[in-house]
């Protein structure tokens, strides 16, 4: 049992992230794992997470969603957690997947601010309304995961409904969003050169952190502030162009992923090529013959996004998203083309990539869930 939590924690990893741009919603770590009546176990579990990004998933109709937590530093030593729950939370701050904060206070609300995401909380947040007015004026922002028959389910305090509802960045965030960050503590995860700066830097995954990927500052009286160090960051010059883009299968949005100027990527069955994303365990076995290793590279020049089919059968454009046979314009091995605004590419009959705003899901959904490998006592069984 111990080996299958491990492997659920391990799926539970690949949705949190402290990206801008992939995050789907801002969550209060330490809340979301004591949500005893969603499962009736033990006072706090971190297997919740999971539940919740289940619930988000089916809500949002897309798979893959990842969520931005954050993380009281008291959490990575609370004795209600296990010791390898524990250490899965530290590895997680090493590794910069996670806001750490000795005082997290409206930071989740901050973030939600200045990134339009929604807030998963049942917290009402009353005394900070006239700080956020969009936590009455937007209803749906802030929605509270509870008890639902196959799983959490949303309510939202305001307005009534259960889907969570983005709102745009504000006017701060997007300039934020415009610099590069630069934290003068050494390691930082969030504002360095990488993660794996902390106790636990022998587990963390250690990447070089895009600065395209940097969570948005905190403010402090306006300065953009590390929000894990409370140290002044520096200015780092502008932040690369970016695209998100979006990957669809039979009609389900399964992965979303960003393009920047200084890092293309190569889409296909299964990518050699670092960063590359893998469709293989989206396809049918007719597509995985059609389909190449690494079948499309994107990559962003000038703003524009260029496409080169690098595969062997060639691929297609959809121009601004028809359907239509007659409109499907061949793209032939080795050939480039810019991707128009709402153009897709298609790699194969009902594989399609494009802008991720404009690749809506259009088919019943059943969302990959992170909590397949999850024993079904292993929340209902009191620590000792």
């Amino acid at each position: 049992m111990r080996f299958e939590i491990s492997k659920v924690l391990d799926a539970i990893e690949g949705r949190v992230c402290t990206d801008p741009l992939l995050a789907r919603a801002v969550i209060d770590l330490a809340e979301v794992i004591r949500y005893q009546d969603i499962d009736g176990g033990r006072p706090a579990s971190l297997l919740r997470l999971g539940m919740v990004i289940d619930a988000l998933s089916r809500e949002l109709e897309e798979d893959s969603v990842q969520v931005y937590a954050v993380v009281h530093r008291a959490l990575l030593s609370d004795a209600d957690l296990t010791s390898n729950e524990r250490m899965v939370v530290r590895r997680w701050a090493d590794d910069g997947l996670v806001e750490v904060l000795d005082n997290p206070g409206d930071r989740m609300l901050e973030v939600a601010d200045l990134l339009g995401l929604p807030v998963l909380s049942r917290v009402r947040f009353d005394g900070l309304r006239g700080r956020f007015p969009w936590l009455v004026e937007q209803p749906g922002r802030v929605v509270a995961p509870v008890p639902g028959a196959g799983g959490p389910v949303f309510i939202a305090h305001v307005g009534g409904g259960h889907s969570p509802v983005a709102g745009k960045p504000s006017s701060t965030g997007a300039k934020l969003l415009a610099r590069q960050w630069r934290c003068p503590e050494s390691g930082c995860a969030l504002f360095g050169s990488g993660g794996g700066g902390g106790a636990f830097a022998d587990l963390a995954r250690v990447v070089e952190r895009s600065p395209a990927g940097q969570p948005p500052p905190a403010l402090r009286n306006g300065v953009p502030t590390c929000p894990r160090h409370g140290a002044r960051l520096g200015d780092g010059g502008p932040r690369p162009r970016t695209e998100v883009l979006a990957v669809r299968v039979g009609g389900l949005v399964r992965r979303r992923f960003v393009l920047s100027e200084e890092q293309p990527v190569v889409v296909g069955r299964a990518p050699e090529q670092h960063g590359g994303i893998m469709l293989g365990q989206w396809l049918n076995d007719e597509a995985r013959r059609w389909i190449s290793r690494g079948h499309v590279h994107f990559e962003l020049r000038v703003g524009e996004v260029i496409v080169t089919d690098m595969s062997t059968n060639g691929s297609g454009i959809r121009p601004g998203g028809s359907m239509a046979e007659s409109d499907r314009i061949p793209l032939a091995p080795q050939q480039s083309r810019v991707l128009g605004e709402n153009d897709m590419v298609e790699l194969y009959p009902g594989v399609q990539i494009g802008r991720a705003e404009e690749l809506p899901a259009g088919a019943p959904f059943t969302p990959t869930s992170v909590m397949a490998e999850a024993p079904t006592m292993a929340m209902r069984i009191p620590r000792p």
